[in-house]
């Protein structure tokens, strides 16, 4: 039996509509909630940045797997590529390659390579992921203010953010993974950032939703709730066309590891996609009314 992706795109949006034109929602004490890019907001699948890995380390000599691209997603890109050389399989194809093994100027070497092609590359994966558009105004209709951040440098978000204005997608704060002398993912900072920067008064009236352990991890670090995303993001990893041809059967057990993995992350809440969040942050609020706080 397939399972059609037009279908199940049709199915979100529908969802997040009903719930974007619904009467208003009490989230109250929610403040805000931060938003991932890729495989969050748009490029369903986080497929971008991932086959642009596995072309730039092509490009030195050096073979990796889509599986393997993945592996550090979340990171900053020069984190990413720093990760994957200190794998076992590609350190050992580096040393075969220069006689040496892989140090930080080599990094360097990867990441000047990588940026031009992610550049060119990444406004062809930035189409909204179904119902992202009308759980950002929902959002706003029910008072919270929303930011964003992303392990992608900035020179790539320049290319990316336009196209998902004109998409309508526009959060109120982004800040990209190259920007803070602090660091980036898996550290609190640039969550922190969109606490500075849209003025909220406590980290556990924010929300931090991503679809990467490394994503999770930062939002759990500044103290806020945290929604993973499944289905739309990096750990089930389909493409829409891989997903039109996939069963029923695969693509619910592709969902229960990703699901897995990201609550052992931590996260406070799992759900296949962002057509999906208004009724986790309902949740949410109802829990902190009650007492409850993330930690």
């Amino acid at each position: 039996m397939s399972f059609n992706a037009n279908t199940e795109t049709q199915e979100l949006s529908t969802v997040s509509s009903a719930a974007g034109l619904a009467s208003s929602a009490d989230l109250s004490p929610l403040q805000a909630v931060i938003f991932d890019w890729a495989g969050t907001l748009v490029d369903f699948g986080s497929l971008a940045p991932t086959q642009i890995f596995v072309e730039a380390f092509a490009s030195f000599g050096i073979t990796i797997t889509l599986a393997q691209a993945r592996g550090p997603m979340g990171l900053s890109k020069w984190d990413h590529i720093h990760q994957l050389l200190q794998d076992e399989s590609i350190a050992a194809q580096w040393q075969a390659a220069f006689g040496r093994t892989p140090d930080t100027e080599d990094v360097d070497a990867i990441y000047a390579r990588f940026m031009p092609m992610q550049i060119a590359k990444v406004g062809e994966f930035s189409a909204p992921i179904a119902g992202a558009v009308q759980t950002l105004q929902w959002l706003r209709a029910n008072g919270l203010k929303v930011g964003s951040c992303s392990g992608y440098p900035r020179e790539v978000l320049k290319q990316l953010l336009p196209q998902a204005e004109a998409a309508g997608l526009k959060p109120d704060y982004v800040v990209a993974g190259d920007e803070l002398e602090a660091g980036g993912r898996p550290g609190p900072y640039m969550a922190l950032a969109n606490v500075l920067a849209l003025g909220i008064g406590d980290v556990r009236a924010c929300v931090k939703v991503d679809d990467t352990v490394p994503g999770i991890e930062e939002g759990l670090r500044a103290g806020m709730w945290t929604v993973g995303l499944s289905l739309s993001g990096n750990e089930v990893g389909y493409s829409v066309q891989e997903f039109a041809k996939a069963s029923k059967e695969e693509v619910d057990a592709r969902v229960v590891v990703a699901e897995a993995k990201l609550k052992k992350a931590g996260a406070h809440y799992v759900v296949r996609s962002v057509a999906d969040l208004p009724a986790i942050l309902a949740q949410i609020a109802a829990e902190m009314r009650a007492g409850k706080n993330p930690f």
